[in-house]
């Protein structure tokens, strides 16, 4: 099991690289959503998970960054809180959900101090594979989720190849790179991977880890999901073929369970 490192200047750190990132992060395919058809297959994707949206139901999005996730639970018919540690972050998210039933705050995924309870639904994208303390955070979502309500985690292991043909995927996207002219590597690629090296998932955001934790934090019938196929689809017009084969070798997943109890009606 990785060993779980309490520092809280590793979260300062996690803060400063994204909002460092906030300028251009609604320009990389993948971040913002640039089609009908990948706005469609993330809306399908969260019925598929969460159910028919209650009147009044109350959604959470954990490091909300720009909205993305935001908007479109709030499409989906939730009232929508939103947090995140990025100040920058939260500036272009306030812009674009102006006007939204979304209300965007700074805060810490991992200790949220909204109320217990509150919740029917906690979201979460590209969010776990970046926490200190899975465990405490998987703890803290079940204390504001209602009985009855849902967490889903759309995650990516970016270390180990994805099951079945994903390591010849990464083969595939290695030749295809020596035929493109490639910048070097932006000088946050080096501010990445020493953070990743210090997290939790430091050898790979794995679905099955997430089952085992969630389980242990109290939630049931977890489930993982590989089928993202139509939001990867529609991504993948918007990029070059190294990077396509790329994103394709990794494991790429929606992981969703429930708190036990009885949902209000």
């Amino acid at each position: 099991m990785p060993t779980l490192r309490h520092n809280s200047s590793l979260k300062d750190e996690i803060r400063d690289y994204w909002s460092s990132r906030s300028a251009t992060f609604d320009t990389m395919p993948g971040h913002e959503i640039f089609s009908a058809d990948e706005r469609q297959g993330w809306l399908a994707l969260f019925r598929r998970h969460l159910g028919d949206v209650g009147t009044g139901a109350k959604a959470l999005d954990l490091a909300s960054g720009t909205g993305v996730i935001s908007l479109l639970l709030a499409e989906l018919g939730y009232q929508v809180t939103g947090l995140d540690l990025s100040d920058a972050m939260l500036a272009r998210a306030r812009a674009k959900t102006a006007g939204k039933p979304i209300r965007l705050y700074a805060g810490d995924a991992e200790d949220t101090l909204e109320p217990s309870e509150t919740y029917d639904v906690v979201a979460t994208r590209h969010l776990v594979w970046t926490l200190p303390d899975p465990p405490g955070a998987f703890r803290e979502w079940f204390r504001v989720l209602k009985p009855g309500g849902r967490v889903a985690i759309v995650d990516v292991d970016m270390i180990n190849p994805r099951p079945g043909n994903g390591a010849l995927l990464r083969f595939a996207a290695k030749l295809a790179k020596r035929f493109v002219d490639l910048p070097p590597p932006a000088a946050h690629v080096a501010v990445h991977n020493d953070i990743v090296s210090r997290v939790y998932f430091s050898q790979g955001c794995r679905p099955e880890e997430i089952v085992r934790l969630l389980g242990e934090a109290g939630f049931a019938e977890a489930r993982i999901d590989r089928d993202l196929s139509a939001i990867h689809r529609a991504q993948g017009k918007f990029m070059p073929l190294h990077q396509r084969l790329e994103r394709a070798s990794q494991d790429r997943f929606i992981v969703s369970a429930r708190k036990p109890g009885r949902a209000a009606r």
